[in-house]
């Protein structure tokens, strides 16, 4: 039990913690530029999205139970002059070095026809693994479907998987990589900025009084009543008629303003993962934490009979059952205790990833735990 205690603490849980916040009434602040905590509204990304085929595989590749494979390869030799009609051997052909491929990629603002874009390929089929895959060229569309990205290019995996004799050993994804710079933007998304109108600043997180302070910092940096905040996120600035537009956002980007992050912590139930934020505050609380162990234990036994009884052999299953009910132990926050005081106590008794998300969700509950629980 103690092993078990120890790989899981150590296995599962990942602190992060920023900065330990003091339970006083000082509010914690940071500068950030404009840049870091908002964007302009209307500049923004595009999703693209395409099909393709993956040669090049190693025996990894799709089966022959996976139909759409081969009739991609049919297509891609139709348009290159190879024809397949009335082949009777065209449906045996084996498919184990290809693999059919979804794409994925990010058209990016103001990228212009020759710009290279990232792309992922997953693949689409039963394709044990696309390392040493080359994809050919296929085409990637928007959400209007026009094409707007050709892709092609030898794939770079973070992972892999080997297979033999029935054993097998497979690290990380080895059926999804990336090819850097793999696309080239056919087409770009038109945006003129001059035609912003209104030309507004949308802030990541809502916060009324981060939306007050940007107000205030691009008014007094840029000398003339120019911005404006509307909401919790929208601040809408009011340019002069025919001013450059581009020049404007360059000066507003860098202004360096006091934001006022909010009070958060997020757990990752599945991966055991903690992340506290550094203004994070707490109440005074105490803690009693114990868990209960229970064991079902099954066993089979094989009753035989003396030499000289009339019985027969029997198999029979033996099924123990035990608990235990470990003892609680306590954690005490005094008025004035950080976070690293509570990861400190945490650690003084053990706590698996498990418990401190128990013990989070309670706090919070309890009203000791001044922050948004987030729950991934």
């Amino acid at each position: 039990m103690r092993g078990l205690r120890g790989w899981m603490t150590g296995a599962l849980m990942v602190w992060l913690t920023l900065m330990a916040a003091r339970a006083d009434d000082t509010p914690v602040t940071k500068l950030a530029r404009v840049k870091d905590v908002a964007s302009v509204e209307g500049v923004r990304d595009n999703q693209l999205v395409g099909y393709g085929i993956v040669v090049g595989l190693h025996g990894t590749g799709d089966s022959s139970q996976t139909v759409f494979p081969l009739q991609t390869l049919e297509s891609a030799l139709e348009r290159m002059g190879v024809s397949l009609q009335g082949n009777a051997m065209a449906s045996m052909m084996q498919t184990r070095n290809m693999a059919a491929v979804f794409l994925a990629g990010t058209l990016p603002p103001f990228a212009e026809p020759g710009n290279k874009i990232d792309v992922t390929v997953s693949s689409a089929g039963d394709a044990r693994s696309l390392e040493g895959g080359l994809l050919l060229l296929a085409p990637m569309y928007g959400p209007d479907g026009q094409i707007y990205a050709q892709a092609q290019g030898p794939l770079v995996l973070g992972g892999y998987s080997v297979a033999a004799n029935g054993s097998s050993k497979s690290v990380n994804y080895p059926t999804t990589a990336r090819i850097p710079s793999g696309a080239i933007v056919e087409r770009g998304v038109p945006l003129d900025l001059n035609g912003l109108r209104p030309l507004a600043l949308l802030l990541d997180q809502a916060d009324f009084r981060t939306a007050e302070a940007v107000e205030a910092a691009i008014n007094r940096v840029l000398g003339r009543k120019l911005a404006h905040a509307v909401d919790s996120r929208r601040i809408e600035l009011q340019p002069v008629p025919n001013e450059d537009i581009p020049a404007l956002l360059a000066r507003v980007e860098e202004v360096e303003v006091e934001v006022f992050p909010r009070a958060k912590v997020v757990v990752n139930e599945r991966t055991g993962t903690v992340v506290i934020g550094g203004d994070v505050r707490l109440q005074p609380v105490t803690i009693l934490h114990g868990g209960l162990v229970v064991n079902i234990v099954s066993r089979i036994e094989v009753s035989q009979p003396s030499a000289m009884a009339q019985g027969t052999t029997q198999v029979v299953q033996q099924t123990t059952v035990q608990a235990q009910d470990k003892p609680a132990n306590r954690i005490e926050l005094k008025e004035g205790a950080t976070v690293d005081d509570l990861v400190e106590n945490l650690q003084q008794i053990g706590a698996t990833a498990r418990d401190i998300i128990s013990i989070l969700q309670a706090m919070k509950e309890a009203g000791a735990l001044e922050a948004e629980l987030e729950v991934m």
